[in-house]
């Protein structure tokens, strides 16, 4: 027998009349490569099963996918942060895929080869990326979402600092989770949303998956956490769904526009016609300069940088629009992505000046910059209009 079927990584389950081998990897490590092909090529499953949703796995098989992006449809669907986050979470492994010469998920590209090569089953047991990060983004609060971009950024500049036996630490942790770690201490929501949630969801399709005999190849992070819930029921449905806002938060939608609009028209009556006026001005100047801001810290075009300034004190009244989605739809008519810009992405997604480059990365950080800078002016200047009182 292949002296790595012994390996550590390797764990052997049972559910009703199924044997599951339960493989753990690292996403950028050769061994793990090296060790998914040995235990598919020796136990010869009915079934392979792969830490892959539908969409990341056509992202390894259909390699001209970005050329059908609509960036326009992406804006208007609120999808923009979940886009770019998408790409820094790539851009992060794949920079260390290429620092140690492996492809970024290659052990699930060996898996799923290896699979067509002994004649399984190839089962995607992964939840779908958009409704993780659409899970994590809604459980979050203003001050989390704002961290959690920064920490995405700065992601992009930690790789040079990576080893190859820092790499192999990884097996102890997802990779999702290891970017995310420093923020994920003081924000437990994302541990749930990122691991915990999706430790029950592999669970649930690895041990429902067609056949007898299984190999499940999950990252090692992951481990745990099936085991932990390999005798328990889970309810998938419950897992793939997006969570309702909360009551709360479609209150204060339209109870703090509300309360701005009612303030400054008090301002008016108590104050007379120049109060009212200031507090105009610093509602006007506050949202407009920090929203023109954000979009400048993006290098927004000239006309998109006008627009979120004009835009941004009245979208911030209006809960069904916002001036990132604004300056983007602008920005992207201003500086249409061309077809090399979407074959770039890629390449230019490995580096911080990349993502400013290109015009599609550029697009999605004017609409999450814009936005930032609207929410911040909204907050600063309540208290400046409270002193014309």
């Amino acid at each position: 027998m292949n002296d790595k079927l012994n390996s550590e990584m390797i764990h052997h389950l049972d559910f009703e009349d199924k044997k599951v081998i339960l493989v753990g990897t690292a996403h950028v490590s050769k061994d793990s490569v090296e060790l998914v092909e040995a235990v598919i090529d020796e136990t010869r499953p009915d079934t392979v099963c792969v830490e892959l949703c539908e969409s990341r796995a056509q992202s390894i098989r259909q390699k001209q996918r970005w050329q059908e992006m609509d960036i326009i449809k992406v804006i208007k669907e609120k999808k923009a942060f979940l886009l770019l986050s998408n790409l820094m979470l790539a851009s992060f492994q794949r920079r260390i895929a290429d620092r140690l010469e492996v492809a970024p998920g290659q052990e699930m590209i060996q898996a799923m080869a290896s699979a067509d090569a002994v004649g399984a089953a190839v089962h995607l047991a992964d939840r779908d990326i958009r409704v993780t990060l659409s899970r994590t983004w809604r459980s979050m609060g203003l001050w989390g979402k704002v961290k959690l971009i920064f920490q995405l950024i700065l992601s992009l500049g930690e790789v040079e600092e990576i080893s190859e036996a820092d790499v192999e630490k990884m097996k102890q942790q997802d990779m999702l989770a290891s970017i995310l770690d420093e923020v994920g201490k003081s924000m437990p929501q994302l541990r749930n949303s990122l691991i915990d949630e999706r430790d029950r969801y592999l669970t649930e399709k690895i041990r429902t998956a067609p056949g007898n005999t299984i190999v499940a190849v999950v990252g090692a992070g992951h481990v745990p956490g099936i085991k932990r819930y390999w005798d328990q029921a889970v309810d998938l449905a419950s897992l793939e769904s997006l969570p309702p806002k909360g009551p709360l938060t479609g209150f204060l939608k339209w109870f703090i526009p509300v309360c701005i609009c009612l303030l400054i028209v008090y301002g008016f009556s108590r104050g007379g016609a120049a109060a009212g006026a200031d507090m105009v001005t610093w509602w006007v100047a506050a949202n407009g300069v920090l929203a023109g801001l954000g979009a400048l810290i993006a290098l927004g075009h000239p006309l998109t940088i006008l627009s979120s300034v004009l835009a941004a004190p009245l979208t911030s009244l209006n809960p069904m629009i916002a001036a990132g989605w604004v300056s983007g739809i602008v920005e992207a008519f201003s500086r249409k992505p061309k077809v090399k810009d979407f074959e770039s992405l890629p390449k230019d997604i490995l580096s911080v000046k990349g993502f400013w480059r290109n015009k599609v990365t550029r697009i999605l950080l004017v609409v999450v910059f814009t936005n930032l800078g609207s929410a911040v002016g909204t907050f600063v200047a309540i208290p400046m209009m409270m002193k014309y009182l």
